[in-house]
């Protein structure tokens, strides 16, 4: 019995990681966050330079950040010190401290014409979209890698979150100072405003609360967010 040959198979469009690097994005440096600062401040772009500093100061996930309203960071009718936000992946509050320079640049994007009587904090351009989409948030962190000279498939959204916990690790040393700031305790503030030796005695401090298995964690390699953020 012959088998007939059947025509092969192949697929309508090419796959999406075809000609890209994919895998994990490397963190922004010192020098590539001020220089995407001054550009930003220069051309006046409010939204976008609060939209920076606050990525990285919440290092919140691109679909938690898009989706923050105005009372998550404003309360009176002032910018709050630290603020509280419902993570959409693990169902989980994270707090955050919101420095005095990403303060600033909030208040003066919540004065723009475009915030008015929006409830959130990134307002879409289309009235069915209420807030800016991950894409488009996407498309946003690629245009400040590239406006520096940076190449844009090394970068990412995945970059915002890792730059501020890779600055502590470097000023550190230790990845105990950054394990610690990821615990249930909410002690993530007096990390940010200690100095190196400071922080890491208090680190050590929060680590010899931990249980043993809980001290294990980092170590081989099971679920620790910061932990695997800074994994070059």
């Amino acid at each position: 019995m012959e088998i007939p040959n059947l025509p092969a198979i192949r697929a309508l469009r090419p796959a999406w990681i075809k000609g890209r690097i994919v895998g994990q994005k490397r963190p922004l440096k010192p020098k590539h966050v001020w220089a995407i600062r001054v550009r930003l401040v220069l051309a006046e772009n409010h939204r976008d330079l609060a939209l920076f500093n606050l990525a990285i100061d919440s290092k919140l996930r691109g679909c938690d950040l898009v989706k923050m309203k105005v009372i998550d960071v404003m309360a009176s009718g002032e910018i709050k010190e630290r603020a509280s936000v419902l993570q959409s992946k693990t169902n989980k509050p994270v707090r955050f401290e919101i420095m005095e320079g990403t303060r600033m640049s909030l208040e003066r994007w919540m004065e723009d014409p475009l915030m008015v009587g929006s409830e959130y904090l990134w307002p879409g351009r289309f009235h069915e979209r209420l807030h800016i989409s991950t894409r488009q948030y996407a498309r946003i962190v690629r245009d400040w890698v590239t406006s520096i000279g940076l190449e844009a498939t090394a970068y990412g959204t995945h970059s915002m979150r890792r730059t501020k916990v890779t600055q502590i690790y470097k000023k550190t040393g230790k990845r105990r100072v950054v394990v610690a700031m990821r615990e249930r305790e909410g002690r993530t503030l007096p990390f940010m405003r200690k100095s190196e030796g400071e922080g890491v005695e208090l680190a050590n401090e929060n680590v010899s609360r931990l249980s043993p298995c809980q001290r294990m964690k980092p170590a081989i390699g099971m679920s620790c967010t910061w932990a695997i953020m800074l994994t070059a």
